[in-house]
């Protein structure tokens, strides 16, 4: 990471930059020789008394006393991929969005109030995508109260890592006492790929709404009352993959596909333990992958828990690419 100018380090960052990208080195002992370093990259969401605040592209703030800071400067934002479509933050927000339908919604501003009996965080969050119309502080009082009256907890949906993400979101509701409970990570890639492998599917049926027997497999609940099947089944066009069992009991595999114009997104993908490592994960995808390019799709995305790490591996492998992290914030206890 280069900082100087004519071999000089140099902080060219003040506290007119808040909102903008940024790239700090910071002392982390005091002076003298055998001092250490560390940089930090990320949005100055907060310049305050002294304090910085930096909110990484994981979604990670940090804070950085200013009298540590040896170096600093805007960077801008990180370069555009070399492979798979291109995809700005909006179009993906709303693309992923209508994947997970809530039963129950409302406007506040521009932000989305959702519910859907507490099936899924995704659908039972305020989605701000844009201005609530009143001060952050009467909105988020406006969304505990929402939830509340449903008997749900209260979700702020936030994104984070690419350009026109919500790190100064997340930051003013850390102020306001409000915590990340939840981080995943959304992956694009091209869609050919996912649906040109060797995969042999004729062992995956393919329906347009979950079975009894696909339910059966999927682990997302508890019980499959019909709120769940609202959102199952939401999405402009909505398919399901089965590989049966050999001995008639749930499902080896499953998953979930919804089209949505040159979008395919991957969701509910679960093999039975004991068939796991048998590439049946892979099996599923390609073969929803295949039916969505009838369809006249050619980008796919899903969405994957940070700590998930086989299924990172298992996307890696498939070419999926991390364009962008969201978080689900719930107010701290009391």
């Amino acid at each position: 990471m280069e900082f100087t100018i004519g071999g000089r380090l140099d902080v060219r960052i003040t506290p007119a930059d808040v909102g903008k990208r940024v790239s700090v080195r910071c002392r982390t002992e005091s002076g003298g020789a055998g001092a250490e370093f560390t940089d930090t990259v990320g949005v100055l969401t907060s310049w305050d008394r002294g304090v910085l605040s930096i909110t990484r592209k994981s979604g990670e703030a940090v804070r950085i006393v200013e009298s540590s800071l040896v170096a600093g400067k805007t960077v801008p934002a990180a370069p555009a991929r070399r492979r798979g479509p291109a995809a700005s933050f909006e179009e993906l927000a709303a693309v992923t969005a209508r994947a997970w339908q809530p039963v129950e919604s409302e406007p506040l501003g521009d932000w989305r109030l959702r519910a859907a009996g507490g099936f899924t965080r995704r659908a039972n969050s305020a989605l701000p995508l844009g201005d609530p119309g009143l001060p952050a502080g009467e909105a988020l009082d406006r969304v505990r109260a929402w939830y509340a009256e449903r008997d749900l907890p209260p979700y702020v949906q936030t994104a984070t890592g690419a350009a026109g993400t919500q790190e100064l979101l997340c930051a003013e509701l850390e102020r306001h006492g409000w915590r990340r409970e939840v981080t995943a990570q959304v992956r694009i890639a091209a869609l050919a790929p996912v649906g040109d492998g060797a995969a042999d599917v004729a062992a995956v049926r393919l329906t347009r709404a979950p079975d009894a027997a696909w339910l059966a497999r999927y682990q997302r609940f508890s019980t499959p009352g019909p709120h769940v099947l609202r959102v199952l089944e939401s999405g402009p066009s909505v398919w399901f993959a089965t590989v049966a069992a050999g001995d008639g009991g749930a499902p080896d595999a499953i998953g979930r596909c919804v089209v949505d114009g040159r979008w395919a997104g991957f969701m509910a993908v679960e093999v039975a333990p004991e068939q796991r490592r048998r590439g049946l994960a892979t099996t599923v995808m390609t073969a929803l992958a295949r039916r969505a390019l009838d369809e006249g799709a050619s980008a796919a995305w899903l969405q994957v828990e940070e700590e998930n790490e086989g299924a990172r591996a298992l996307y890696d492998g498939m070419g999926f690419a991390l364009h962008h992290s969201y978080h689900h914030y719930r107010p701290s206890p009391a």
